[in-house]
């Protein structure tokens, strides 16, 4: 076959958040991503990257490779040629998994938009999904009751806690227990993004429970692997694993300390390798939470279509924005609705 002429670009955008989005290592009340865009001529594929500087990503490295990126597109040029997309790109680019996964979304939107078909029907998947959760960031407590009510009244039935502040466990308890006051029909979920120690995360666990909490995120540093395995032998809650598990090669460790992994696409760097990561942690009997970045739609769009693969979903990225340059699959109440989804490709749109 010979290669089609293909159009690439990206931009910068900057997405300001409707309140601070605090967690135990950082805050932020603005969002940078980059969109990039592939054409050809008739129909235009969006992917957005969401860089963390966690994981080494700004949106200065992702604009930074993404010209080599790009160039792997055309040098292929069959958009629809996805795994040798990807493979060639993260042959050109090993880190920045953030760049690739945008270069990734783009031709997947771009697929379906030339088959008439959202993503999730490319892939024949059904159109039941997991409720998504949405995150309350942290703040003073009184702060947090008040964010809890407002997701509560607006229909969100599961809620993520950030947990890990400086004042400790006890505080993070208080934290959970006042969320509990404030919403106590809720499904909640907690995540202390590795401020904690193994001990008092043993205990604090304990009192989670106490409090209905449904389940445990990244409750002690990815740096000590025996440490989260220490948690997960001794905890009364599922222990979730983040941090600990960003790539492929990750899954089969993270099976023998944790219960459930969290897949991210701006950690594992595209759609066919979060589907890789889907199926290597169900193979080791773990469940899957599909989780996300501060995104637009221009990406976290895709991501909902992944999610009839998963047990869970915390894909509230872009409702947590005060705007977004993107309209994407639409999620009221927490309700991801593919079946509503009437756009081919990922159905990120730019009204």
């Amino acid at each position: 076959m010979s290669a089609e002429e293909l159009d690439t670009d990206f931009e910068r955008v900057e997405l300001p958040l409707e309140d601070a989005f605090t967690i135990s290592r950082a805050s932020q009340d603005v969002a940078e991503n980059v969109v990039v865009t592939v054409s050809d001529g008739d129909y235009i594929g969006i992917g957005g990257a969401a860089p963390s500087p966690h994981y080494g990503e700004t949106a200065a490295t992702v604009e930074a490779v993404l010209p080599d990126l790009l160039e792997v597109v055309e040098r292929v040029g069959d958009p629809g040629a996805l795994a040798e997309i990807e493979r060639a790109a993260h042959e050109t680019v090993r880190e920045n998994p953030a760049a690739r996964c945008a270069v990734s979304i783009a031709c997947h939107d771009l697929v379906g938009k030339r088959l008439s078909l959202p993503l999730y029907r490319y892939w024949g998947l059904p159109a039941d999904a997991p409720r998504t959760s949405y995150t309350i960031g942290l703040d003073p407590i009184d702060r947090m009751r008040e964010k809890t009510e407002a997701a509560t009244e607006a229909g969100y039935e599961v809620l993520k806690v950030k947990l890990g502040t400086d004042a400790g466990v006890d505080h993070d308890v208080e934290i959970v227990r006042a969320v509990r006051e404030a919403a106590p029909d809720a499904t909640i979920r907690v995540d202390a993004n590795e401020a904690w120690r193994p001990n008092e995360a043993v205990r604090a666990i304990r009192e989670l429970a106490d409090a209905g909490v449904e389940f445990v995120e990244q409750p002690v540093s990815a740096e000590e692997p025996e440490s989260l395995r220490f948690v997960h032998e001794r905890s009364v809650l599922p222990i979730v694993a983040d941090e600990s598990c960003v790539t492929l090669s990750d899954v089969p460790q993270v099976a023998e300390r944790a219960s459930i992994a969290n897949i991210k696409l701006m950690k594992c760097g595209g759609l066919q390798e979060a589907k890789r990561m889907i199926a290597a942690a169900h193979a080791h009997g773990l469940a899957v939470m599909l989780g996300c970045m501060i995104e637009s739609n221009a990406s976290i769009a895709a991501a909902a279509h992944l999610a009839p693969l998963v047990e869970y979903a915390d894909l509230d990225g872009s409702l947590l924005l005060a705007e977004d340059s993107y309209e994407g699959v639409s999620m009221p109440e927490g309700r991801i609705d593919l079946a509503g989804c009437d756009r081919p490709g990922t159905g990120a749109l730019r009204p």
